[in-house]
């Protein structure tokens, strides 16, 4: 059995072993529902595994999380239909809409549509910390770990470091793979792109084994105009135990994004359903102090799914969104 059909069995054993599931949804909302996410040891996962829980328990409806590559897979997927809710950083959603990204084949990609506003995805650049490495720039000609392949630092890394006219060899798979092979010396470095903190890099950093290399000022400015889709990012002092200052970097931002033809009273009770238990995301990962209403206005890229922009409409306090 290869790995992506190992996945889909895993995805449908999960929907199925539900303990004690009676549905109570809308005759016209799916009996189930399939998140996207991405690898083990990544926001994405743990995000996904805990949203799907929460789902299942406020919709009556079986939600489970599907591990994928990340944003490039979940937008092929949700194309397809193989899935219906998922997970994308904007610079990805970008991409395939337009059809730009290499990984798209000039076909645009517009069957998804934003939901809710998830969290930041900063690049963090990490090297052992018996590494003689002390800036970005060396990281030239250096084996780097990236992310998965279909993952916004699988995508965008080699890119940002094409701005900056630093040279590497790029390494993908799974955090949880990649981690391993930084804390093992096979990797000299390791760019993490995910949600702080980034469940891998919490265990690399118990361990004591990394600290963490910063762009500078100048290196920003050329990740910035070369892709404007990337934006300033901090992660906060703390957030890691050896982030003792702000660390200033860039990133970019993650939203939920939905089947265009799923019901518009189904988006909508998803959305309550997120932004009603804010203390029960939160313990699903800290990053999601960021999924807020307010944060709807970080997606300029993809059009809201119409049950979402009405969600928004009615919150007089938020302001006015558009749908299709």
């Amino acid at each position: 059995m290869t790995h992506a059909l190992l996945r889909i069995a895993v995805t449908l054993v999960a929907l199925c072993a539900l303990p004690g599931l009676v549905r109570s949804a809308p005759e016209n909302w799916p009996e189930r529902l399939t998140i996207g996410t991405a690898s083990p040891g990544g926001t994405y996962h743990q995000y996904g595994e805990g949203l799907a829980r929460l789902l299942t328990r406020k919709l009556g409806v079986a939600v489970a999380a599907r591990e994928t590559e990340g944003p490039v897979e979940n937008l092929k997927l949700i194309e397809t239909r193989e899935l219906d809710l998922a997970f994308v950083t904007l610079g990805i959603a970008q991409q395939g809409w337009s059809g730009s990204g290499d990984w798209t084949a000039g076909k645009q990609l517009r069957s998804a549509r934003a939901l809710f506003p998830m969290y930041d995805t900063p690049f963090q650049f990490i090297v052992p910390s018996d590494s003689a490495i002390q800036a970005v720039a060396e990281l030239n000609g250096k084996q780097i770990g990236i992310g998965p392949q279909g993952g916004t630092g699988g995508v965008y890394t080699p890119l940002l470091f094409n701005a900056i006219k630093v040279s590497a060899q790029f390494a993908t798979g799974s955090w949880q793979e990649l981690a391993a092979q930084l804390a093992a010396r096979k990797l000299e470095a390791l760019v993490a792109v995910g949600g702080v903190p980034l469940p891998e890099v919490t265990d690399l950093e118990a361990k004591g084994a990394i600290r963490s290399l910063a762009l500078t000022p100048s290196q920003i400015v050329a990740v910035r105009l070369a892709l404007p889709e990337i934006a300033p990012s901090i992660i906060a002092a703390g957030t890691y135990p050896s982030l003792r200052r702000n660390y200033r970097t860039v990133g970019m931002y993650n939203f939920a994004v939905a089947r265009a033809d799923l019901p518009a009273d189904l988006v909508a009770a998803i959305l309550d359903a997120v932004f009603d238990n804010p203390d029960e995301m939160m313990a699903i990962h800290p990053a999601a102090a960021e999924t807020i209403p307010s944060n709807f206005s970080r997606n300029t890229v993809l059009p809201f799914h119409e049950g979402a922009a009405r969600w928004y409409n009615n919150k007089a306090t938020i302001g006015v969104v558009r749908g299709d």
